[in-house]
């Protein structure tokens, strides 16, 4: 939405750019961010494709363009455990703004029965037997760990365009947060 209705170019630059780019061998189970050991053998490999990631959202940034990552990762199963921290390190001295999105997992479960064409298979869903996976249900727990943001917005509560609103106020009043500078400290 950010895309559509802010002035200027943003360039998306979001987990699901990275997980089509990435071949589907060195695919974990949830975005970039394996959850509890499902792939273990791609363990080492999670902090430099977050690395890389962050090294381009930052390359992109110096270049003077705007940049919306819709991204979401945790420490929780990282090797080494400092994933965050070091992707926050990499985005110092840039106009930054960490905008926790929330919402209820039974919300995020109902929208993933919903069809969204070009994204067939690529969320697990739940069953009758087990309508949250325990993959889902992990990452649901610590995802927002520390939860250190500059913004939250929940999009139960807002559409699209009323977050993409409350992000628009927030930039308009600047300067960008501080999170990044927390996260950047932490380990």
């Amino acid at each position: 939405m950010i895309q559509e209705i802010f002035d200027g170019l943003w360039m998306n630059l979001g987990v699901d750019t990275f997980f089509r780019a990435t071949p589907q061998r060195y695919r974990p189970g949830i975005g970039l961010r394996p959850g509890g050991g499902e792939r273990p053998d791609l363990e080492l490999l999670v902090p430099v494709l977050y690395a890389a990631m962050y090294e381009s959202i930052a390359a992109h940034s110096r270049f003077g363009l705007n940049v919306v990552v819709d991204v979401g990762h945790h420490n929780a199963y990282a090797v080494p455990r400092h994933i965050l921290s070091d992707c926050a390190r990499r985005l110092a001295g840039l106009p930054v703004l960490f905008v926790g999105v929330r919402c209820p997992i039974e919300v995020i479960m109902e929208r993933r029965h919903v069809s969204q064409p070009g994204r067939e298979g690529q969320y697990l869903i739940g069953t009758p037997d087990e309508p949250v996976p325990p993959p889902v249900r992990r990452w649901q727990d610590e995802v927002h760990v520390p939860g250190i943001y500059d913004l939250d917005v929940d999009t139960s509560l807002l559409s699209p365009e009323e977050c993409a609103a409350v992000i628009r106020k927030r930039l308009d009043e600047g300067p960008p947060g501080a999170a990044f500078q927390q996260l950047a400290a932490s380990q």
